[in-house]
């Protein structure tokens, strides 16, 4: 590829999500396939400004495919906010040879390596690790897929305990300022009422829904509410809400939690880490920077980092007509 890059950096930043290991493998593959040195840098941008560093190969990276997590582990990073302390990165970068990185992580990993990028002019390219799926540019983000597949299986566990004891379970699942979990798992998981940040169905729609599916003859029901909700109220003041307004209504509340990012990645987060991992490593080599990898219609494409950070992801509207529908 007559590239004058000669040595890759490959790190994790922000919230992990189930495929990053997935991505750091294909990375570090890539490279070894390409003929260009790999080198990990641990916990991020922390990592990066101490020189936490290691050369990696190809048999570096076996086993971690099926791995929840990230083995690079991630942090936090206050100082890479100052110049002061993304200069000391550059110069680790540099003293060690690296002349370019692979970041994987959320939008602020993102804008880090943006601001990073225009500062000392440094190739970057990311790959969108985040279960929430709220970055622009991609239609899905890494462990998206395997966070709603681990919702669903606790959603049909729950149900069992509704349905055995005639409650109404609030289920609270993650995604920020983003209902993409909640509609997504809601519609596979047959819920009654799904709570997205993007639609305000207001208490006194939910109450009117819940009453119609107590008439329809529903001896139970499961709302499922994302984290990031617009109805004012947490899950728990939902719960209380309900309570008050509608007795007939016996009301638990289950709060999913961390379990959402963890696990084993599924099939689909695996072969999607493969092929961003290539794709972001390639990019380098052909002289591209700044350019987040996404999938769209099932082909990788390059997004400008700074679109991806500013853009808004779009809820599927034709999925809540299809809940609409699913719930009568």
């Amino acid at each position: 590829m007559g590239s004058a890059i000669k040595k890759i950096g490959v790190f994790t930043s922000g919230g992990d999500s189930p495929g990053m290991n997935a991505a750091i493998r294909s990375v570090v593959r890539t490279c070894a396939y390409l003929k260009v040195d790999c080198v990990a840098i641990y916990r991020g941008y922390q990592g990066m400004i101490e020189g936490d560093f290691k050369p990696m190969d190809a048999r570096s990276v076996n086993n971690i495919i099926n791995k929840g997590g990230t083995i690079l582990k991630s942090a936090r990073c206050d100082d890479f906010r100052t110049y002061e302390g993304r200069k000391r990165a550059h110069e680790q970068l540099l003293n060690a040879g690296i002349d370019a990185f692979v970041v994987i992580g959320g939008d602020g990993s993102f804008t880090g390596a943006m601001i990073f990028n225009q500062e000392f002019n440094f190739p970057v390219i990311g790959i969108p690790g985040t279960i929430d799926n709220d970055i622009f540019g991609t239609t899905f983000t890494l462990g998206f897929d395997t966070a709603l597949n681990t919702v669903v299986d606790a959603i049909d566990k729950i149900r069992d305990t509704a349905s055995s004891h005639n409650r109404l379970f609030f289920i609270e699942v993650m995604g920020r300022d983003v209902g993409h979990i909640a509609l997504n798992a809601g519609v596979g998981a047959g819920a009654e009422e799904i709570l997205i940040p993007e639609e305000n169905l207001g208490l006194d729609r939910l109450l009117e829904s819940l009453k119609r599916s107590k008439k329809s003859g529903k001896s139970s029901s499961i709302v499922i509410v994302a984290e990031g909700d617009k109805t004012g109220k947490n899950v728990f003041e939902l719960k209380e809400y309900v309570e008050e307004h509608l007795p007939i209504y016996d009301v638990r509340v289950s709060v999913l939690g961390h379990m959402q990012r963890g696990g084993s990645p599924s099939c689909y987060d695996r072969v999607l880490a493969s092929r961003m991992g290539v794709k972001a490593v390639e990019s380098l080599l052909e002289g591209k920077t700044n350019l987040m990898v996404g999938v769209q219609d099932n082909r990788l494409i390059l997004t400008p980092i700074n679109k991806a950070i500013k853009g808004h992801t779009k809820i599927d509207k034709e999925l809540i007509r299809v809940s609409e529908i699913m719930t009568t």
